[in-house]
């Protein structure tokens, strides 16, 4: 799978990029939503999955998953993030995002 990554923890970045990577997939990492926006923006179709955190500074993670939608593209949305409260959480359900998942996680999850 193609993967962009928004994150503002360069080591998460880093551990993503060596896990999925290992695992066959491109990965392109980057640092706030804003940065993921302008390249998901750039080129629609060019990735299968939009990984993001939530807690990011620039633009968050609920911010970057709105803003795609005006935008056509077919990647699939999983959110990567601790400390969602149940009402962001469901924000992002409503959006499309086909999982939560909460830091930690190991990386055979």
């Amino acid at each position: 799978m193609r993967i962009i990554y928004a994150d503002d923890l360069i080591n998460l970045r880093e551990v993503a990029r060596m896990v999925l990577s290992r695992d066959g997939h491109t990965i392109e990492c980057v640092e706030n939503g804003a940065i993921a926006l302008e390249k998901i923006s750039a080129a629609p179709t060019a990735y299968d999955l939009i990984l993001t955190d939530h807690h990011m500074p620039v633009m968050n993670g609920l911010e970057l998953v709105t803003a795609p939608r005006s935008v056509p593209i077919s990647a699939k949305i999983i959110v990567f993030s601790s400390g969602l409260n149940p009402k962001v959480a469901a924000a992002y359900l409503a959006l499309g995002v086909i999982r939560i998942l909460p830091k930690p996680i190991f990386p055979s999850e």
